[in-house]
């Protein structure tokens, strides 16, 4: 197959889960004999076009001129997104299907689609609503407007869990049979030859402490909030303890208020974004993981962690729910609870082989479950659906059009009778 993907970001450009989604599935698709083409948006000094071990990723500008908001400059994205693709398929011909990745690249993907006939299938990683526990401005309800056309333009839609399938049905309506569940996965190699570093290690923590990681955005939903508000408890219990908290977001500031005014502040450091060889380093020399998020659609960290052989705390909700099987795989804590962090935390730092157990499972699941191979097969066959939909789409409206012509055929010769005859009568008195 010839395979569009549409996505806002695409390493090095990395903001969330979906570039790393979009970079492991693309070469996995590769790897079956498809041909991948990726559009997505130019961040720094990276090139306009590259090819990434075999995926050719074309990278736009925005508009020179400043947008006003962050809606404007999406909107100015896609223009671009449409231009770059047309010149694609104008020069080397239409693309098998587009595949479009959040509601970032919606109006593009639509625009394709429609212009040149091409099957749409959307992945939804998240949703607005579920973000913000609701839509309260009109900025959060555009951003609603615009997930819900991207799937009612999409012959078929992929979520990224159970929990996101339900959420989808709850909030825009779609048909149970539209939507299929194919999870995030990760790369299976991504710690082949990785091992402890000592020296690397001591930079966050001395050699008696144990690292209690946590990686992702610094943001609400997040719930790095929950787990600092879980740390007194934690350091009354066991002081030997240290959180390393990576990553950068919006609540920077007010977390490391919080952490002064608990008092703790050596025991918790603020390493800032680490790029992908940091974080693996940091993995390996973690004692455990843990990933409170109160809004959660899947948990690509969550499967980094468990790969990298440490054990993994998580809350109970979305797709870190279906993720971890608590005692089992990993440890489950109540969402929002920094009492009930703290007591699956505590666990693990009191049980040697507890750790050891769940992070033996925690491997073998990951590799079982979410690897790029399933995953890169299950998405194929939902682009073959979509073709088949759209071929059976064309068929339905192409015997409807010949009925439709027909009909008019037998309506105009029964006018031509019609009047021939009344032709001949009004001859006849004559």
């Amino acid at each position: 197959m010839k395979i569009l993907m549409l996505t806002w970001e695409y390493p090095p450009r990395i903001v969330g889960g979906i570039a790393r989604v979009v970079h492991d599935l693309s070469h996995r698709m590769i790897n079956d004999g498809h041909d991948v083409t990726v559009i997505t948006y130019r961040d720094g000094n990276t090139p306009y076009y590259e090819n990434d071990k075999g995926v050719d990723v074309y990278r736009v500008d925005n508009y020179m001129i400043h947008p006003n908001n962050f809606i404007d400059w999406i909107m100015q994205l896609n223009f671009n997104m449409l231009a770059k693709a047309t010149e694609i398929i104008t020069k080397n011909g239409k693309f098998d299907v587009i595949h479009a990745h959040d509601w970032l690249v919606t109006y593009s993907a639509k625009a394709l689609k429609n212009s040149f006939n091409i099957p749409l299938v959307s992945t939804i990683h998240a949703t607005e609503n579920g973000r913000n526990s609701g839509i309260h401005d009109e900025t959060q309800r555009y951003i609603n407007d615009s997930e819900w056309l991207l799937t009612y333009e999409s012959t078929e839609v992929i979520v990224n869990s159970n929990f996101m399938k339900g959420d989808l049905q709850r909030i825009f309506g779609l048909p149970y049979e539209k939507i299929s569940v194919i999870p995030n996965g990760v790369n299976l190699n991504n710690f082949s030859g990785v091992e402890r570093d000592y020296d690397f290690r001591r930079q966050y923590a001395m050699d008696n402490e144990k690292i209690i990681l946590y990686v992702g955005r610094l943001v609400y939903e997040k719930g790095i909030q929950n787990l600092i508000g879980a740390m007194p408890k934690i350091l009354q219990n066991y002081h030997d303890a240290k959180l390393v908290i990576c990553g950068k977001g919006g609540m920077i500031d007010e977390l490391k208020q919080e952490v002064k005014t608990l008092g703790i502040e050596n025991k918790v450091y603020f390493a800032g974004y680490c790029d992908s060889n940091k974080i693996q380093k940091m993995y390996k020399c973690a004692d455990m993981a843990v990933f409170p998020s109160t809004y959660e659609p899947f948990g690509i960290v969550a499967l980094e962690a468990m790969l990298a052989g440490i054990p993994t705390v998580v809350s109970d909700v979305g797709g870190l729910n279906e993720i971890v099987d608590h005692g089992v795989n990993g440890m489950k804590s109540y969402a929002g609870n920094s009492n009930s962090i703290a007591d699956s935390i505590l666990a693990l730092l009191f049980d040697a082989k507890l750790c050891d157990t769940i992070s033996k499972n925690a491997v073998k699941k990951v590799k079982d479950l979410y690897n790029w191979n399933k995953i890169a097969q299950d998405t194929h066959y939902v682009y073959e659906q979509a073709i088949c939909k759209t071929e059976a789409q064309k068929q339905a409206e192409k015997i409807m059009q010949e009925r439709a012509n027909k009909t008019e055929q037998a309506t105009n010769t029964a006018k031509d009778i019609s009047n021939l005859l009344t032709f001949r009568k009004r001859n006849a008195y004559a």
